[in-house]
């Protein structure tokens, strides 16, 4: 269902992304336990980069330097888990969401990685992950139209939709979601092993709170 372009995979060759397909789940308020751990990992996180800059942590930097290495500029351009972390440093906690919105933004602050989550009945046809052109564009969860040229964007026989900046107002996920694609964007440093259980410790806890069926790979 998602491929890495070439133009991708020859400017990184070990770029890899995590994939998880969901079917028949349900969105909601989150369970008290998931409320619980991203208000409590946040008020630690928080505490940690009172010591340390954001942009110190191993998988900022690398994630800063994928964004480079595209031609994004990630002084402007921020990875969406540098945008969340400095948010926690400024003391300006992430509130809850909904159940789907607050588990990915719970991983993302615990691996420090950005991740998208899209409502697959609004994605058409195969997914490609790519460098975008000055044609790629849409607006964000965040109300804002952004063009992806020289950035990284999914997209699908309608035109660009994802990215690890800023999920698209098209497919975000609400509580009528009842299938979704989570795209975790690993770092390119990470072994096969590593990746795979990020991606599966990601996929338990969403089946946990969502119930229904999940399948996920790694691609590479």
């Amino acid at each position: 269902m998602l491929t890495l372009s070439n133009e991708l995979k020859e400017k990184i060759p070990t770029f890899k992304v995590g994939v998880i397909t969901y079917k028949d789940i349900i969105v909601g308020p989150s369970p008290k336990m998931l409320k619980g751990k991203l208000h409590q990992f946040q008020e630690l996180t928080y505490f940690d980069l009172q010591e340390t800059s954001v942009t110190e942590l191993e998988e900022i930097k690398e994630w800063r330097s994928v964004f480079k290495q595209v031609g994004t500029d990630p002084n402007r351009y921020r990875p969406s888990s540098e945008s969340l972390l400095r948010r926690v440093q400024k003391q300006s906690f992430i509130p809850s969401i909904h159940s789907a919105a607050d588990v990915n933004n719970f991983f993302s602050l615990y691996y420090k990685l950005p991740i998208g989550i899209y409502d697959l009945d609004r994605v058409s046809g195969n997914i490609s992950l790519t460098i975008g052109s000055s044609s790629d564009e849409y607006i964000g969860i965040n109300e804002r139209t952004m063009n992806f040229e020289n950035k990284l964007v999914t997209k699908d026989e309608l035109g660009a939709f994802g990215s690890p900046i800023v999920d698209s107002k098209r497919t975000m996920v609400t509580t009528e979601t009842k299938n979704a694609i989570q795209v975790v964007y690993l770092c390119p440093s990470m072994d096969r092993n590593q990746s795979e259980q990020i991606v599966d410790a990601i996929q338990k806890m969403f089946i946990q709170i969502h119930g229904g069926t999940a399948n996920a790979e790694v691609i590479e």
